[in-house]
């Protein structure tokens, strides 16, 4: 059983993340994580190693990938391919339930290297 905990949670300028199931948490597969972005917050441009999908459970969210928008809303479902250019742009508030491959890295444009997904780990 995995619960929601302080220690789980990260806070970026764009978004805060609460990470749920993860090698770190017990699943050896995938890694889960709830998401809440504020009203006019975008994220930054960059691509992540594996496909993800995102639950929206309030608000919306328009989504930028490979040179396309599309928005969505609560009770729809994004499937974002991997290794493909996106940026998350919240129009208004917020919240989805996120699920990837527990070994996915992000790329951003610009920088050297990957980052690991902290609320992933």
């Amino acid at each position: 059983m995995i619960s929601a905990s302080p220690e789980n949670v990260t806070a970026t300028p764009n978004a805060t993340m609460t990470g749920l199931a993860a090698p770190s948490r017990g699943s050896s597969e995938l890694a889960t994580w709830h998401v809440d972005m504020a009203a006019g917050a975008t994220g930054p441009e960059h691509t992540v190693s594996r496909e993800q999908v995102w639950l929206l459970t309030a608000g919306s969210l328009e989504v930028t990938c490979d040179g396309r928008t599309e928005k969505a809303s609560a009770g729809q479902t994004l499937v974002l391919p991997p290794d493909v250019l996106r940026r998350i742009h919240a129009p208004e508030s917020f919240e989805a339930y996120v699920a990837m491959r527990a070994d996915g890295v992000v790329s951003v444009p610009g920088t050297e290297g990957t980052r690991v997904l902290p609320w992933a780990q």
